[in-house]
């Protein structure tokens, strides 16, 4: 849906009210993200990953002690900033070592958008573009490899992966690359997960192995309400498990930095990715 003449449209009607007085306050939107219970004291670092393209940067961050199940987070258009640093960490303190990468790391280094979410989509749909299924099925083989040679990454169990916006057909995509590795899948607000194109990410299934979760916002769902049918017959055909939901929430409402950020419905979205993840990555 980024790359559709449909966002500002939207955020006439999923835009926060608040977020104005926010940005007057010099509030940071992904410093407000709830704390996690009983959280792990973790460790974090930037990295450099190598491709088969060149070098991605990235973000690592894994519990100070022991290996863990490992989470590939692949960002929505705006890309590897602030808010999804938060999120990577909230979700380390949760367990996990996890990688959140620069998906535009051919053309530039993050950050990649040049005001967060609040950049014009116009700015960030070239870099989007410039991706491609080949592109997102070598830098996934890369990304994983990577992991599993990390000491916080306990290989002994499945991988988690997540995309948000245009991360959604990523994560199809990594799931159908690394197969035996990767055992739970979650999309959330993705775009394009379904079409009638020989490439279109939902005829991946029938290659994948992992548990899904795939998050539907409500607007995307009403531009396109048949696509989630075609996903629950596909998952069902190839006998995997997926839980498909529509949100009553605009897409991107899950990274707290958006301007349809709904606290609420992303907390919902949060708890549903972790009972996968207990579930899939033990």
């Amino acid at each position: 849906m980024c790359d559709q003449d449909h966002f500002e449209e939207d955020l006439k009607k999923y835009s926060r009210r608040d977020i104005g007085t926010l940005a007057a306050a010099g509030i940071g939107a992904a410093m407000m993200l709830p704390g996690v219970a009983n959280a792990a004291e973790v460790s974090e670092q930037d990295v450099e990953i190598e491709t088969p393209d060149g070098k991605c940067d990235a973000y690592f961050v894994a519990p100070s002690a022991g290996a863990h199940a490992a989470v590939l987070i692949w960002p929505d258009i705006f890309g590897l900033r602030p808010a999804f640093r938060q999120m990577g960490k909230r979700l380390a303190e949760s367990g996990y070592s996890v990688l959140v990468v620069n998906p535009f790391y051919r053309q530039q280094k993050a950050p990649t958008a040049a005001n967060g979410a609040n950049t014009s989509i116009s700015d960030v749909r070239p870099l989007a573009r410039s991706l491609t299924p080949e592109t997102h099925t070598t830098d996934a083989k890369a990304f994983v490899a990577w992991l599993d040679k990390q000491s916080q990454v306990d290989t002994g169990k499945p991988i988690g992966t997540t995309g948000y916006c245009m991360g959604g057909p990523i994560v199809f995509r990594t799931a159908a690359a690394v197969p035996d590795r990767i055992g739970a899948a979650a999309t959330f607000h993705g775009g394009g997960l379904v079409s009638d194109g020989d490439d279109s990410p939902h005829r991946l299934i029938p290659k994948m192995k992992a548990d899904f979760l795939i998050a539907v916002a409500e607007n995307d769902d009403q531009r396109d309400p048949e696509a989630k049918t075609v996903l629950k017959e596909s998952f069902e055909e190839a006998n995997l498990s997926a839980e498909i939901e529509v949100y009553p929430a605009g897409h991107g409402w899950c990274p707290p930095d958006t301007r349809v950020h709904n606290p609420e419905q992303a907390e919902k979205a949060w708890s549903r990715m972790l009972a996968l993840f207990e579930k899939a990555l033990a």
